[in-house]
């Protein structure tokens, strides 16, 4: 009879110690880890216009449903050495790879920037980015079930204790990217006579702009262009393009995006050394 007041005591204490340190690191990486699971559903599903929570995961190749234990993040694709269960065919090195990457970068903004509702919103940017450009990578697409929402939470975001920007700045600049894009876009259309920069990528750069604001936004798109054309021209070097061949610019901006999310600011003040003295 007296195990539910034992519980009343523990259980807070426990929920407390996993969001302080040092076992704060510890929790965001295991919810990292899980939430790449479910990103991994989002990247498979979303661009097939399938839902995301039913039904549950299944084998692509025989159908047969994944039991829990064989989809625990990482774990399971090792032992399982990389095969489906049942059929044995192999599973792609994606899964357990973007399960790691969102894992360690959940810890690392842990690291950065301790427990805080800013840390958890930084945490849900980051994913909907390695997401975006996974995507972008495979089809060329940019889902607006992901880039609009993630314009008003990022805005929204913008309201919790010990934000760097203000609201205003997070809808100026998310309105701003939009509208540059927009513009560029049109540009672009003049010239080629065709559409040369999607409207999913203007919507990608509204959402950069409403959780980073102008500066963050600003350096992470000039990161994803300069990262685009290094590729760009590699393919062309190769032999392998031309000057018109399309490259998806969506995993690049949010490639670019991910390092101003967590190098940004030591970019900037570096750039901005050129200019004092």
């Amino acid at each position: 009879m007296g195990f539910p007041h034992v519980w009343d005591d523990m259980i807070p204490d426990l929920l407390r110690d996993l969001v302080e340190p040092p076992l704060w690191e510890v929790t965001a990486l295991a919810l990292g880890l899980i939430v790449g699971s479910f990103a991994n559903v989002c990247v498979h599903r979303l661009p097939r216009g399938q839902s995301v929570v039913t039904p549950r995961s299944r084998c692509p190749h025989c159908d047969a449903e994944i039991r829990a234990w064989d989809n625990v993040p990482v774990v399971s694709w090792l032992v399982l050495l990389g095969r489906c269960r049942r059929c044995r065919t192999p599973i792609s090195l994606r899964y357990p790879a973007v399960e790691a990457v969102n894992g360690a970068m959940y810890a690392a903004l842990a690291a950065i920037h301790g427990p805080s509702p800013r840390t958890v919103a930084a945490m849900a940017f980051v994913t909907a980015l390695l997401v975006l450009a996974l995507i972008d990578l495979e089809h060329q697409i940019l889902p607006n079930v992901i880039t609009l929402p993630g314009v008003a939470i990022g805005i929204a975001a913008s309201l919790l204790p010990g934000s760097p920007i203000s609201w205003w700045e997070a809808a100026a600049a998310a309105a701003g990217g939009y509208a540059a894009f927009w513009a560029l876009a049109a540009l672009a259309r003049a010239y080629y006579g065709e559409e040369a920069l999607g409207q999913g990528d203007w919507k990608l750069v509204a959402m950069m702009g409403a959780f980073l604001g102008w500066r963050l936004a600003l350096a992470g798109v000039f990161l994803g262009a300069l990262l685009g054309s290094a590729v760009g021209l590699g393919l062309i070097g190769l032999g392998l393009g031309t000057g018109r061949t399309r490259v998806p610019f969506g995993t690049f901006l949010a490639a670019g995006a991910l390092v101003a999310v967590f190098a940004g600011e030591p970019l900037l003040a570096w750039y901005g050394g050129f200019f004092v003295g």
